[in-house]
């Protein structure tokens, strides 16, 4: 899995939950709270995006995450110590 792909997760997951996004943009500079999600949205976003990649981690162990940049890297670093 590469980094590309966890990003086109995560947008997938943030459109679902923020159906307001459909056709949005999405950068990796990008913050869910400045696109609107709330803290359960963002706390939905990280659980689906764990499933979909069948991800056993404590979403807090992805709490450190600025922007979609940094937590598709930190998904990215946890799937490769796996």
């Amino acid at each position: 899995m590469n980094k590309e792909a966890i990003f086109n997760i995560i947008i997938r997951n943030s459109r679902e939950v923020i159906p307001e996004l459909e056709g949005y943009n999405f950068k990796p500079s990008d913050r869910l709270v400045d696109l609107g999600a709330n803290s359960i949205d963002r706390a939905e976003i990280v659980m689906m995006t764990i499933e979909a990649l069948s991800m056993r981690i404590p979403k807090v162990a992805l709490a450190g995450a600025n922007n979609i940049g940094e937590l598709v890297d930190l998904i990215y670093e946890k799937l490769q110590s796996v």
